[in-house]
């Protein structure tokens, strides 16, 4: 496998995951009652509670997007 090919593994990997996070922040955005329906019907949840999961769980995603797939891409930039 070339540096080449793993550059553009890792670079789809951030266009597909960052599409994924924004994704689901409009739904949070534009959508947040109805999403809060569909997950209080599943679990007991209060609108603060379920918040605060939402938000902590969108920022440990982008967390993990910028430690393993933009700074392998970047670290492969500069040695490549």
């Amino acid at each position: 496998m070339t540096t080449d090919i793993i550059l553009a593994v890792l670079g789809w990997c951030i266009v597909i995951n960052f599409g994924i996070l924004l994704f689901w922040w409009f739904c949070l955005m534009f959508a947040h009652d109805w999403v809060y329906r569909i997950h209080s019907k599943w679990f007991k949840l209060s609108a603060e509670k379920f918040d605060e999961i939402h938000y902590t769980s969108i920022a440990f995603f982008k967390i993990c997007i910028f430690i393993f797939n933009i700074a392998p891409y970047f670290a492969l930039r500069i040695i490549g």
